[in-house]
């Protein structure tokens, strides 16, 4: 029998989308599916401090639960470690730009940003608001989840690369290169970072970024195989190559 393997797409910082995506992959599947969730757990929602306690206690309770990093998750840890920017952000932005996210995010954790107002006095209450098991959470996070015929990742792969040389940049950056590749790869790859109106399957690769960043739905979806359906409030609905 092939094992059902879900996913769901970017959360950032609803907790309440989430919970909802969860209660649909519990009624198909049960208490102990497998669930990779395909990174920006934060950002731009009001509680992204949620989101990843209710990660953090579902793995520890021993849910089988794979997290991968994204974008806005490794930049808000290059943030708290030295209010840096993550180097592959365009230049003139960084994670309290108002475009980000971030804002929002120390929002959840109590810490107000003021205009004006300078990185050396926000930093400091940051690092002490965000508690240090969220920071090691983030910063352990893996960049990507192979099983069998699947692989799942936040952003992409660089199409031709194989997987051990494949950059962590391009896991949680790539765009273009990846998604004007039409030819196959070696796995069918599962991923979010370019949010669209509904999920996509494009042959080679499956978008569950449906932007719940952005005020829309949070999708999970089930794999059997190569086999892709989306988990509505009424159950499955068949994701067919495009």
């Amino acid at each position: 029998m092939t094992s059902r393997i879900y996913a769901i797409g970017d959360i950032h910082g609803h907790l309440d989308k989430l919970t909802d995506a969860l209660a649909r992959i519990e009624r198909d599947g049960g208490p102990d599916a497998q669930v990779v969730f395909l990174g920006d757990l934060v950002d731009r929602g009001p509680d992204s401090r949620g989101v990843i306690d209710l990660l953090m206690q579902g793995i520890a309770g021993g849910r089988n639960w794979t997290v991968l990093r994204g974008n806005h998750d490794r930049m808000m840890g290059y943030w708290l470690k030295n209010h840096r920017p993550d180097p592959h952000l365009l230049v003139g932005y960084h994670w309290l730009h108002e475009r980000i996210g971030g804002v929002e995010t120390l929002a959840s954790y109590g810490v107000s940003v003021p205009d004006p107002v300078r990185y050396h006095q926000v930093h400091p209450q940051a690092r002490a608001a965000v508690p240090r098991s969220h920071r090691d959470f983030l910063a352990n996070l893996p960049y990507h989840h192979q099983i069998g015929d699947l692989l799942f990742v936040h952003a992409g792969i660089r199409p031709g690369i194989p997987l051990a040389d494949q950059s962590n940049s391009d896991f949680c950056w790539i765009r273009r290169d990846f998604l004007d590749f039409t030819d196959p790869h070696p796995w069918l790859v599962v991923h979010g970072h370019t949010h669209r109106p509904t999920p996509e399957h494009h042959g080679n690769r499956v978008n569950l970024d449906t932007g719940a960043g952005h005020g829309r739905a949070l999708t999970a979806a089930v794999f059997e195989g190569r086999d892709c359906w989306v988990l509505g409030d009424k159950g499955r609905e068949r994701l067919t190559p495009r």
